[in-house]
C-alpha cells in the first residue's frame, strides 16, 4: 500500500475529525533532553513529510517540545496543511532546561501559550489542544475553564487531557468538553487499563505516548519470534500492531527523528494479527 498508515482505519476525535488511526509524535524531532534544536533539522522535516506522505494525518506535539522547536518545524514542513491534516498539541508544562518539566496550568499563561502555538504552527484554529498536566496548585476549573473561553472564542476546536485519572475525566467533563485522553501505556505498561476502558466506554480518543515498549517480544529466541516470521515484522510493529487492534478508540502515535524508522513504524498498520496472536502478545509482557 502507498499509504500504509491507511491499513490502521480511521477514528473521528469529538464526532467530526477524521484521522488514521496509526499517528506520528513529534517530541523527539527536538534535541537531547526536548530541549533546542535537532542535530539534523533537514532529516526533522524530511520526516515530517513522509509521514504525511504514508498517510499519516494525526500528528501530536507540544509547546514544551523544545521549547515550541517542535510546532516550527512542523509548519516549515508541511504548511499550508493539507485539508485532511490534525494538528494536536498541548499547554500545561513549562521547561527550564533539558529533561526538566514542570506544571503550570494558570489560565493567562495556558492562553499565552495557545496564542503562541497557533503562531508557531500557522493556525487560525487548533484541532486538538490538550492540557499537557493537570496543575495541582491551580483549580481545575480555572484550567479548563480557560480552555472551554478559547474554544468558544474559536481559537481552538476541542479540549483533550494528559496523564489523568478516570476520577479527573469524569471531573473534567463537568467543566468543558472533553474528547480525548493522553497517557502512558504500551504492550509492557498498562497501568493506564482503567483510563482506557473508561474512553472505551464513553467515545473519547485514547492517545498512547510511549507506545513502542516491547519488553519481552525484544528477547531474540523468545517465544514470539514466530510471530515476528510470520509477518514479516519488528517487535516495535507487533507492538503498535497490538495496540491498534486492542481497542478501536486507540490512536497510537510512535515517534522518531530517523525516516527509515518513520517508514518501520507507519508499516505496522499493515500487520493484522490473528485472535490467538494477540493474546500471545499480551501474555508474553
Amino acid at each position: 500500500m502507498a499509504q500504509p498508515a491507511k491499513a490502521a482505519g480511521s477514528y473521528r476525535i469529538g464526532g467530526d475529525l477524521t484521522v488514521d488511526r496509526l499517528g506520528y509524535g513529534a517530541m523527539q524531532l527536538t534535541g537531547p533532553g526536548v530541549w533546542g534544536d535537532p542535530r539534523d533539522p533537514a532529516e526533522a522535516v524530511r520526516v515530517l513529510r513522509r509521514a504525511y506522505e504514508l498517510g499519516v494525518t494525526f500528528i501530536d506535539t507540544a509547546d514544551s517540545y523544545g521549547p515550541f522547536v517542535s510546532e516550527m518545524l512542523i509548519k516549515e514542513a508541511l504548511h499550508p496543511y493539507a485539508d485532511d491534516l490534525v494538528i494536536a498539541t498541548k499547554a500545561g508544562l513549562t521547561r527550564s532546561g533539558p529533561g526538566d518539566w514542570r506544571p503550570v496550568g494558570r489560565p493567562e499563561y495556558l492562553r499565552q501559550q495557545c496564542e503562541l502555538s497557533l503562531r508557531h504552527l500557522g493556525l487560525d484554529s487548533i484541532g486538538l489542544y490538550q492540557l499537557h498536566r493537570v496543575d495541582a496548585k491551580v483549580p481545575l476549573e480555572d484550567q479548563l475553564g480557560e480552555l472551554e473561553l478559547l474554544r468558544q472564542e474559536g481559537k481552538i476546536r476541542h479540549i483533550g487531557l494528559s496523564e489523568v485519572t478516570v476520577e479527573q475525566i469524569v471531573a473534567a467533563r463537568r467543566i468543558a468538553p472533553i474528547v480525548s485522553v493522553q497517557n502512558l501505556y504500551n504492550l509492557a505498561d498498562r497501568s493506564a487499563e482503567e483510563v482506557l476502558e473508561h474512553c472505551e466506554g464513553n467515545d473519547l480518543a485514547f492517545i498512547p505516548w510511549f507506545p513502542i515498549a516491547t519488553g519481552n517480544l525484544a528477547k531474540p529466541g523468545g517465544p514470539l519470534d514466530a510471530i515476528s516470521t510470520a509477518h514479516g515484522a519488528t517487535p516495535a510493529q507487533l507492538a503498535l500492531a497490538w495496540l491498534l487492534r486492542r481497542s478501536p478508540v486507540m490512536l497510537p502515535i510512535p515517534g522518531t527523528s530517523s525516516v527509515a524508522h518513520l517508514e518501520e513504524n507507519v508499516a505496522a498498520a499493515e500487520v493484522q494479527l490473528t485472535d490467538d496472536e494477540y493474546e500471545a502478545l499480551a501474555k508474553a509482557t
